[in-house]
């Protein structure tokens, strides 16, 4: 398990305005010129439209199903929860979870936490392993339901365990949208029942989800 505290989770929803052209005026000879004594309304033209940022609600968001690593290793990822103040993982060490409390893919804010275990006496080495390897400028993609989203790294750094949640800033909802990887490193304390620190891996999307 990965301690964390829990967090509560604000939904942001943008607004998409809409503009409304006004009709040409008539004239009061119902030929569109001006009646006689009447002064001609001056002309007026329509800018052309831009094409703006998306608005929040307008964007492609979702769960992720499946996390791609640089160089191309895939690995399921399914939703994990809090039990008790503790991020339930996947037992399955080739898979990894997403932690349900936080961010989806595409969303305008927040941070998508995606846990999962680097290795185990039963199975052995765990996929996140990788992460022990990678390094800022890769990139990692989340895919599910059809859509896709790009993220680059652009820090690695490890944790003492009591201080995941409270000093990494990994289960930030608040902030910029990113994508937060997180494993175990360290020494490992078999009194203590595991490894004494976290890697936190922080990537920042590339554009937006599709």
């Amino acid at each position: 398990m990965l301690g964390l505290l829990l967090f509560t989770c604000v939904a942001l929803e943008g607004c998409a305005a809409q503009v409304n052209e006004a009709a040409p005026g008539s004239g009061a000879n119902g030929d569109g010129a001006p009646a006689a004594g009447q002064q001609p309304e001056p002309s007026s033209s329509v800018m052309p439209g831009r094409v703006g940022t998306p608005a929040a609600s307008q964007r492609v968001r979702f769960v992720p199903t499946q996390l791609v690593m640089p160089g191309g290793a895939k690995a399921d990822v399914l939703p994990a929860a809090t039990v008790s103040g503790q991020l339930v993982v996947p037992e399955h060490v080739q898979r990894v979870g997403w932690w349900d409390g936080g961010a989806e893919a595409g969303d305008p804010f927040g941070s998508v936490v995606i846990a999962g275990h680097v290795d185990s006496a039963k199975e052995g080495i765990g996929f996140f392993a990788r992460l022990l390897k990678v390094k800022a400028g890769e990139v990692v993609v989340l895919r599910g339901a059809g859509h896709s989203a790009s993220y680059r790294v652009n820090s690695v750094t490890s944790v003492p365990k009591g201080a995941l949640a409270t000093e990494s800033g990994a289960f930030d909802q608040t902030g910029d949208h990113r994508l937060v990887l997180i494993t175990c490193t360290g020494a490992y304390n078999r009194a203590r029942g595991g490894y004494e620190k976290n890697l936190v891996v922080s990537a920042t999307p590339l554009g937006l989800a599709k």
